[in-house]
């Protein structure tokens, strides 16, 4: 998939079949909660999206295990820059974080309108590799939030 033109641009190469491979596990477990309601698969997702931000990514656990998957069915590697997936993740983490305080808040609705906007960006990354991440950063450079490279 093409990138947005103001996407940032770290020169550091991910595996984007590994990052669709995460965001499938990521929708099944958003998909999980809405079925259960229980908070500690959101929390469990902040915690993977924190480690993949960071400089721990390689210890997330749905990144190991998206390894293993595509180890498993010897999933090519296709290069794409890290920035708009690290980004992204940023972006799963406040959303993940703004569900559990909504949550605990007794702010259901807020919560599952949260939860389905979380789901429906892990589905279009998973089933069709469109990554908003690059899109909403273009979108904050051009409305002067953030610097673009």
């Amino acid at each position: 998939m093409k990138e947005a033109p103001d996407c940032p641009v770290e020169h550091v190469s991910v595996n984007e079949n590994k990052t669709r491979v995460v965001a499938l596990f990521v929708l099944l477990i958003v998909i999980a909660y809405l079925l259960t309601g229980y908070l500690y698969l959101i929390a469990f997702l902040a915690l993977d999206f924190l480690l993949r931000v960071s400089r721990f990514g390689k210890v997330s656990p749905l990144g190991v295990l998206a390894d293993v998957v595509i180890s498993f069915f010897n999933i090519s590697n296709k290069p794409t820059d890290r920035a708009p997936k690290r980004f992204a993740a940023g972006t799963g983490l406040v959303f993940s974080l703004l569900i559990i305080v909504s949550a605990l808040l007794h702010l259901d609705l807020v919560a599952i309108i949260l939860t389905i906007v979380l789901a429906f960006f892990a589905f279009l990354e998973s089933a069709a590799g469109f990554c908003a991440g690059c899109y909403v950063y273009a979108l904050l450079g051009n409305l002067g939030l953030i610097s673009v490279k």
